[in-house]
């Protein structure tokens, strides 16, 4: 038996060809990226919602920083969509765009969140 159907791996399927992995779902392989755009606009939307209020806690300047990154992340994703070729890589960068969005938007949350805590128990 071939070493790929499982048998003779205990089990265990190769990585190539599993329709289970994570790099092989649709979303990174066959789309348009429409899809990430929707998300990610909305994902902005949110996070910027949260963080613009939070502009004026205290160390309310990374919550301004943070903002003004995450929109910038959803403009890379815009121009990945139109200046990058269909694909993995556009698909990639759009995905990739969307973990540092809310990367950022979590980190300065937390961050102003703890300033502003301190302050008040202080």
């Amino acid at each position: 038996m071939k070493a790929d159907d499982g048998a003779e791996t205990g089990g265990e399927r190769s990585r190539d060809g599993d329709p289970t992995a994570i790099r092989e779902q649709p979303a990174l392989t066959t789309s348009t990226g429409a899809i990430w755009l929707i998300v990610g606009g909305l994902f902005a939307a949110i996070s910027l919602g949260v963080l613009i209020p939070m502009s004026t806690l205290p160390n309310g300047t990374v919550a301004v920083v943070a903002a003004i990154v995450v929109a910038l992340l959803y403009v890379a994703m815009l121009v990945a969509q139109f200046a990058m070729a269909p694909g993995r890589r556009r698909l990639g960068a759009q995905a990739t765009a969307m973990l540092l969005m809310a990367a950022v938007a979590l980190g300065a949350v937390l961050f102003v969140a703890a300033g502003a805590a301190t302050v008040t128990a202080a």
